[in-house]
């Protein structure tokens, strides 16, 4: 009976899987919208957390909008910008991290409505979208330190009254929309995650980010009547699971193997007793 307990744990070692470290945003973790080139804003916007552009130094209508954190205004020219430049840094080196995990299914051609994924890398060689009304479950499973990230090749496009909904969440966990152009939410969008694209971003009137943020690295961010609130940002650490049958991660292997090689010796003493 004692052997094979052991030789169980010997397989369990061998099956259980390696985790890929989650995407940190860094001090763009602060922030819910973050422009390069400009932020613009139609109607009664509000945002809790922080606001500001950099390289550029535009940002249009403010007195419409609430922002519920630091605003960082104009350049560096502007007294504490130095913030708005710091998030930028720390928003590219996240969609740099993001870009570069294993994907664990490639969901290229699938609109996401109707799908319910859990925490793992989900691929997109082009474009990504939920069609109009459609709904996205992210079911988180309980689990604490999870993490759903997106890799999407170009556009992310959501159609009017579509949504995004999170379930059975644990506490710290992600999502993450690495998006290789432009995204734009559309009309009365329910959205959830943050969204690192690589040039613009635009919310629709009415389109609103529940847990998350929009950050753009070389473009504008373009708002109309939204709410937007931080979130969904996660802790460093394990996360989404690699690919069914993937080979150990390289930092994994010497407590993998140190591990095998005491329950293998147990179990030739076992043996010869």
């Amino acid at each position: 009976m004692r052997l094979q307990r052991l030789w169980f744990l010997i397989l369990l070692v061998l099956a259980r899987p390696a985790y890929a470290d989650s995407v940190s945003l860094g001090s763009a973790a602060n922030f819910g919208v973050l422009g390069a080139s400009e932020q613009t804003n139609t109607g009664p916007t509000i945002i809790n957390g922080d606001l500001g552009v950099y390289p550029g130094s535009s940002i249009t209508n403010t007195a419409g909008m609430t922002i519920n954190g630091v605003f960082y205004a104009g350049n560096t020219t502007v007294p504490n910008n130095a913030g708005a430049m710091t998030a930028e840094a720390d928003a590219t080196a996240a969609y740099i991290t993001a870009a570069g995990l294993t994907s664990t299914q490639n969901l290229t051609g699938e609109n996401l409505g109707g799908l319910t994924l859990t925490p793992g890398v989900y691929s997109f060689s082009s474009s990504a979208g939920l069609a109009a009304g459609d709904a996205l479950t992210l079911n988180f499973e309980g689990l604490d330190n999870a993490a759903i990230v997106f890799q999407i090749g170009s556009t992310l496009i959501t159609g009017s009254g579509s949504s995004v909904v999170i379930e059975n969440p644990g506490s710290n966990d992600e999502v993450i929309w690495q998006v290789g152009s432009s995204a734009t939410l559309g009309t009365t969008t329910a959205f959830e995650g943050n969204i690192i694209a690589l040039d613009s971003i635009t919310l629709d009137t009415g389109a609103n980010i529940g847990c998350g943020s929009a950050l753009a690295l070389n473009g504008a961010v373009t708002l109309d009547n939204n709410t937007i609130a931080t979130g969904c940002n996660g802790l460093s650490g394990s996360t989404p699971p690699p690919p069914t049958n993937s080979t150990p991660e390289p930092g994994s292997l010497p407590l993998l193997g140190s591990g095998l090689v005491a329950l293998a010796g147990l179990v030739r003493r076992k043996l010869h007793r």
